[in-house]
Formats: C-alpha cells, sequence, structure tokens
C-alpha cells in the first residue's frame, strides 16, 4: 500500500521534474491511500497556483483512492509520531496513516526523510 505526501501530488499537478516517480504511484487505484488532510493540502494548493478547473480534477482524481479519515486512533498516534519525529501535524497525520495502514509514504518532504516506511525523493 502507498500514500502520496501532498509534496507528491503536488510535484504531479505542478508538472515538477518527478512527476515521473509519481505518477504511477498516484494512478495505481488498488493500493492508493489518501488521508484526508492531503485532499485539504493540494486543494488549497491547486486552487491557489492553478484554479478552480484545475482544482475539480485534482479532487476528482484523489477521491478515486481509499481515502482515510482522520480517526480517534489515527490522532493519538499522529501526536505521539510528531513528539517523537518532529513532525508537524499535518505530516503527523500522514505519517499515522502511513504506519497504521502498513504502507509506505512517497515524498519529497525533508521532514520525513529518514524515517521507516518512507519513500523519499529529494528535488532537483
Amino acid at each position: 500500500m502507498n500514500v502520496a505526501d501532498s509534496s507528491a501530488w503536488i510535484e504531479y499537478f505542478g508538472a515538477g521534474s518527478l512527476v515521473s516517480i509519481f505518477r504511477p504511484v498516484l494512478r495505481d487505484l488498488t493500493t492508493l491511500i489518501i488521508p484526508s488532510i492531503v485532499i485539504y493540502e493540494v486543494h488549497k494548493w491547486v486552487l491557489l497556483k492553478l484554479g478552480e478547473e484545475a482544482a475539480l480534477t485534482a479532487r476528482t482524481m484523489m477521491l478515486r483512492g481509499n481515502v482515510i479519515q482522520l480517526d480517534p486512533s489515527i490522532a493519538l498516534d499522529a501526536s505521539r509520531l510528531s513528539i517523537k519525529h518532529k513532525l508537524a501535524m499535518a505530516d503527523a497525520i500522514i505519517y499515522a496513516t502511513t504506519l497504521a495502514n502498513n504502507a509506505e509514504v512517497w515524498t519529497t518532504d525533508g521532514h520525513f526523510k529518514g524515517l521507516p516506511n518512507v519513500r523519499f525523493f529529494e528535488k532537483n
């Protein structure tokens, strides 16, 4: 199972230099897990940078994956992970969702670098 961090989606929708790495992960709906907070972060970014029509496309694509809502168990785990790894709230929720689903998070976000279950890619 795979979790695409917001940075992976932004690379994809923004046609970043790593789009070829993230495209197969984002299009494999059988293994794609999407924490609900990622929908917020990506939708906001796409609205601001690319406009309403692109945001509709992004929203439609993200909702095709297995969306995982923030529940009390993930929230509690996220708070512990936030303290342990010095992660911001959204990153901790994404990471807790990843671990709860025995998945790997795909990201360019340096806050995840070196953590277990993380596929980190440095931006050029």
